[in-house]
């Protein structure tokens, strides 16, 4: 019952033939006897489980520990708003009501950044165990909590465990959660007392999803295998800093000062660079030769692949959209500020929304903040107080590297010429239902965990390796190579910090003063406030290099030159503030011009698709004077335009196409807007063209390792009324995706076809005659037929003949599943757990991000996991949604309830002010010392 896996829909029992004669009779009897009383028992048990785990929200509870009376005031969808009277009190509360919606949620994330998975679902994760104890996220926990963390924030977490463990006390499993009673019939796991280290080992969890390049690492060092550079540089075009916008546009780096400073402001620059943003520099064109490393290197993305996620795809392509306006361009005169981060479509959400309320602020209780939190982690994440509002999306910063170690026996590996000895340690899993594993873990002295001993093949293939062509300094094989990894989270950090920092910041420097702590994962912030002031800031730990290296491909590990030389300084971090064009938007392009900055902040940005048409319509808003509002704000989030439809359609609606069922197909394009609406007949067929583009293109001809199989992306028509979907088919044919970099900022993909449309006899367009045998053509144009012709049939498999019954909501569906025994559990359970479907608009690379994956299917695979838009004039008027609802508990109203809202584009009203909070509540729980 792994955490984050896909369901599958399993064989369903057939009919039974007649059954002759009286023993026959009775056997059927016995089993619809047997299947009634079953089902009798199910429906018991299940209310009963229900009702037993359901939380109070009235009356009053008495708490030990709690120095005053503090309230818990929720609203019509189970949103709370807590008042106390001290921080201590404050954060206990918030303990004990996240655990109250969704502690079965936090245990599941707490197991997993520990690296204990297999004690609650067996012997399935030790895998991941494995895995997980040799990154050892909750050691470097452990070690910023005790050496690292302020005295105040060791208060708060330590608050935070006493309130979640209070609601824990006297309660066995069944009490909790309906899962926690169906792992009862299983194995005999007990939730044990949360505390402080489990919260800050979640921050390691966040960073390991949102660590940015390595995949791209390991496919640039896969492709050298059978591309050479130019075609692979093909594939990671340079970033078009002509066309869209980096981030900070007013400032630059100053090298006498060895600070960015912001200039005196230019409003709307459009200055092109010839920056090379993200295509590997010359010297990081070498190869990593050789086949048996090819291969070590293809393990090391399946195990990585399978790992379960925290908050996003497992790094892949995980973006955001965030964008604050000033108030000179609204109508408010005020600012608005909109932030909704993409992330994995989870049950529940990865998001609980809460307010912290201070009854009067004072140095005793310092907050009074509300917005999206963590379950399992105190403080609000992303949000807004009385003065200051914020928002995050990935900055995509390189913050990790892979090493190739020459391995000297069992315990050493070379460094500059000298062997070094690995330091080790001994871990034990235990194994709900099985016998415990040890395991050995290795790391270098500079905190380097050996990934590749986690698989007896990746060690295998490390002994045969060869790397020649990757450093010609190379030592001899001797007994072979490891890969480890370096990366900023595994260094004890301050983060934590920085949460409570800026959820009490009141102005710009104490925003700017508290993200200088935000370490890890590094994120775009944007700022706004009510005096009327708008920013941005690039925090985090970001090393920095040897000019010849670029951290685009895994280096040698025995040569100190491509050592980490130490990290950017936080004045040396670009940041903008007030700009003069009056708005700021980060969708995880660039962060500034390369000819701007004399750091290589990463090689693989977003493509600004996303972000410059937010800039696009920003500027459309605001021209000849005109102002923006808070719908406005809401609107721009669900623009579902496609830039890649607007170069392709043209071209598309010119080929001549002799069958007259395909040429109906293509006359849905010739009207059409764009726009990628749930109802758009054109969208639909849009997409499946573009989907057989890619795997024409470049489906066959990437190595092995990155591509899919035929059988993997023709999948099985669109069962519109059952309970699996695409994504669910081809994840059980385990291999990779065609177009890998698609999820999310998949606009990668969209640049690389741009760059190709003028080389219309490129290779890459070659289209194969049958199957995946190459033919001799090499025509953009007749590739481009082949696609239009594929995707009338595929869609005729999947929506029938008739286009006027297409419709992209059909292939375009979101499925939500409880990310445990929702995914691998009993079919009843699943039944109980998961939720949907729902038909979706947007879609790759638009700003309504709901994103799928082109080599597997159209089910929606990513979305915006929240939506705000913060209203800085009247906080009253703010706006925000969940994907899900405050809930974890199956069978409560609050389970999914905001999902349908958040489909159709509504938000909430998000009440702030103690009027507006007391006039919204529907339930209020005295928590009593």
């Amino acid at each position: 019952m792994p955490p984050n896996t896909t369901a599958t829909s399993g064989d369903k029992p057939g009919k039974s033939g007649r059954k002759k004669g009286r023993k026959a009779r009775l056997i059927v009897l016995v089993l619809v006897l047997a299947i009634i009383g079953g089902i009798a028992y199910g429906a018991y048990w299940s209310i009963s489980t229900v009702r037993a785990s359901f939380p109070q929200t009235k009356g009053s509870i008495t708490l030990e520990g709690l120095t005053g009376p503090v309230d818990v005031k929720r609203d019509g969808y189970g949103i709370p708003q807590i008042y106390a009277d001290s921080d201590e009190d404050l954060f206990m509360a918030q303990g004990y009501v996240q655990a109250q919606d969704r502690f079965y949620e936090m245990d599941v994330r707490r197991h997993m950044t520990s690296g204990r998975l297999s004690e609650m679902f067996g012997k399935s994760q030790v895998d991941n165990d494995e895995f997980l104890r040799t990154l050892g996220w909750d050691r470097v926990a452990k070690e910023e909590y005790d050496s690292k963390l302020d005295a105040d924030t060791k208060k708060y977490l330590q608050a935070y465990a006493k309130g979640v463990n209070a609601y824990l006390k006297g309660k066995d499993g069944a009490d909790i959660s309906l899962e926690y009673a169906a792992l009862g019939f299983t194995n005999d796991y007990k939730p044990t007392e949360w505390t402080p280290v489990d919260s800050v080992s979640w921050l390691k969890a966040m960073a390991w999803d949102l660590r940015g390049n390595m995949q791209d690492e390991i496919d640039r060092a896969l492709m050298t295998s059978r591309l050479g550079p130019a075609q692979i540089a093909e594939l990671y075009p340079q970033y078009p800093y002509d066309r869209n916008q980096a981030i900070v546009q007013e400032g630059q780096y100053d090298e006498l000062t060895k600070t960015f400073e912001q200039s005196d402001g230019q409003s709307d620059s459009d200055d092109s660079s010839t920056g090379d943003g993200t295509g590997t520099s010359s010297d990081s064109s070498s190869s990593t030769d050789g086949s048996a490393l090819q291969s070590q290197l293809s393990g090391l993305y399946n195990v990585l692949d399978d790992l379960p996620t925290a908050v996003g795809v497992n790094g892949n392509g995980i973006g955001s959209n965030s964008w604050v306006v000033a108030g000179k361009n609204t109508i408010t005169n005020k600012p608005l500020l909109a932030n909704d981060p993409h992330l994995s479509a989870s049950l529940p959400s990865v998001w609980y929304q809460m307010g912290l309320h201070c009854r009067a602020v004072s140095s005793k209780c310092q907050y009074d903040v509300s917005g999206y939190t963590f379950a399992g982690m105190p403080g609000v994440i992303i949000g807004h107080n009385q003065t200051i509002s914020w928002g995050m999306t990935n900055s995509g910063a390189d913050v990790t590297d892979l090493y190739l170690e020459k391995l000297s026996g069992e315990d050493g590996y070379q460094y500059d010429g000298k062997v070094k000895p690995f330091i080790t340690r001994e871990e034990t899993i235990k194994v709900a239902g099985g016998e415990s594993k040890k395991i050995v873990v290795r790391q270098t002295e500079d905190k380097m965990p050996l990934l590749s001993d986690r698989d007896d093949e990746l060690i295998d293939v490390g002994k045969k390796a060869t790397v020649d062509s990757l450093d010609a300094s190379a030592p001899d094989r001797g007994d072979g190579y490891g890969v480890a990894l370096k990366w900023t989270a595994l260094e004890p950090g301050t983060s934590m910090d920085a949460v409570f920092a800026i959820d009490r910041a009141k102005d710009w420097d104490s925003f700017r003063k508290a993200a200088e702590d935000f370490d890890v994962p590094s994120q775009n912030l944007v700022y706004a406030d009510t005096s009327n002031h708008i920013g941005y800031q690039l925090p985090g730990k970001i090393p920095t290099r040897a000019k010849s290296v670029d951290g685009s491909i895994p280096a040698p590990g025995w040569d100190s030159k491509y050592k980490w030389k130490g990290y950017i300084a936080f004045d040396e971090l670009p940041y903008e503030y007030d700009p003069a064009r009056g708005y700021i938007v980060t969708a995880n392009q660039a962060v500034v011009d390369k000819d701007k900055y004399p750091y290589t902040l990463t090689t693989d940005w977003g493509y600004g698709a996303r972000s410059q048409r937010i800039t696009d319509l920003i500027k459309s808003k605001i021209k000849g004077g005109g102002k923006i509002s808070t719908d406005d704000m809401r609107q721009m989030q669900l623009d579902d335009d496609s830039e890649i439809a607007k170069l392709l359609v043209p071209v598309l609606k010119k080929i001549n196409l002799d069958d007259p069922d395909v040429r109906e197909a293509q006359k849905l394009l010739e009207n059409w807007d764009f726009t990628q609406d749930a109802d758009s007949a054109a969208a639909a067929y849009f997409n499946a063209v573009w989907r057989n583009i890619l795997k024409l293109a470049f489906g066959n001809k990437l190595p092995k390792e990155l591509r899919v199989e035929d059988q993997c992306l023709w999948v099985d028509p669109v069962n519109t009324t059952g309970p699996v979907d695409d994504t669910e088919k081809v994840r059980e044919c385990g291999q990779r995706d065609a177009d890998q970099a698609q999820p999310d900022g998949g606009d990668r993909w969209f640049e690389v076809v741009r760059t190709l449309m003028t080389k219309t006899d490129s290779d890459w367009w070659t289209t194969p005659d049958s199957g995946t045998r190459p033919g001799a053509d090499h025509d953009r144009d007749k590739l481009f037929a082949r696609a239009m012709i594929d995707a009338r049939w595929e869609l005729t498999a999947k929506l029938g003949k008739d286009i006027d019954t297409w419709s992209w909501g059909r292939l375009h569906r979101l499925f939500l599943k409880n990310q445990t025994l929702g995914t691998s559990g009993p079919g009843f359970l699943q039944y109980v757990l998961n939720r949907g479907p729902w038909k979706l608009g947007g879609g790759e690379a638009t700003v309504n991000a709901t994103g799928w994956n082109a080599a597997g299917g159209y089910g929606v695979v990513w979305v915006p996991s929240m939506r705000m838009v913060v209203n800085l004039d009247d906080l009253d008027k703010s706006k925000w949604i969940n994907l899900t609802g405050a809930s974890g508990h199956a069978f409560s109203a609050h389970y999914t309830d905001q999902t349908s809202k958040w489909a159709n584009g509504e938000l909430l009203d998000w009440s702030f002010s103690k009027k507006a909070v007391d006039d919204s509540t529907s339930d209020t729980l005295v928590l009593k010392p």
